[in-house]
């Protein structure tokens, strides 16, 4: 068994499609579904399969996140530098300063996608 991707609903395509490629990740492919909607593909770079799916369902401009849905975890090489560029090229910011969740745990971080999900950028670089 493996998962495959995670799937989410977005609102504006453009806006998503730039906001998880500054992210780092690669959009592999477009995928219409009929009349009705279509599907973005993205994936880790150096990866050969694509591990998140965007759906844009024509006409639907918004959705309600509710309360089971939690975070998408990415982790980074330098969470330091990867924030100085997602705000300096991007204007993402995060929610707020890097933490870490115990003493040797790595530093995190939190942003929010155009749609508003958690994005968590986990620091491998070990500061």
């Amino acid at each position: 068994m493996e998962i495959v991707h995670t799937c989410y609903r977005i609102g504006d395509p453009e806006k998503s499609i730039d906001f998880y490629q500054a992210l780092g990740l690669e959009k592999r492919r477009e995928q219409p579904i009929r009349d009705e909607a279509v599907n973005y593909f993205f994936g880790v770079p150096g990866r050969p399969n694509p591990e998140l799916e965007l759906t844009y369902n024509f006409g639907v401009s918004e959705y309600e996140i509710g309360s089971g849905f939690g975070h998408l975890a990415l982790r980074v090489d330098d969470l330091e530098s990867v924030l100085e560029r997602l705000r300096g090229e991007h204007g993402i910011e995060p929610e707020r300063p890097p933490y870490r969740v115990s003493e040797t745990g790595p530093q995190i971080c939190f942003v929010r996608d155009p749609d508003g999900y958690r994005v968590e950028l986990i620091d491998a670089s070990g500061r």
